[in-house]
């Protein structure tokens, strides 16, 4: 997909990004590559490629999701400037 000054212009305008004229031509031959390089990047077949977290082979590792701090609800409540039923007390927002 080849880029014109003009689009390349407009989309500096859209971006709020200032771009002299005289950067516009080596902008827009620079941008079309990238875009020609992603055009190349949707041609591959990628249905059966699983997701991968890393490039090395690996699996995260797990641990029991076991509750450590728990049951402290007047520690957690002592700092909020008010509270109300074992709540943190909040205005009201919205009328």
């Amino acid at each position: 997909m080849a880029l014109d000054k003009a689009t390349v212009a407009r989309i500096a305008t859209l971006a709020r990004i200032r771009v002299a004229e005289d950067e516009l031509e080596p902008l827009a031959a620079e941008l079309s590559g990238i875009l020609d390089w992603v055009e190349q990047l949707m041609a591959v077949e990628t249905d059966n490629v699983p997701p991968m977290t890393s490039v090395a082979e690996m699996t995260l590792p797990m641990r029991d999701d076991i509750v450590t701090d728990g049951d402290r609800q007047e520690a957690v409540l002592a700092n909020a400037p008010r509270t109300g039923r074992g709540f943190f007390a909040v205005p009201k927002v919205v009328e």
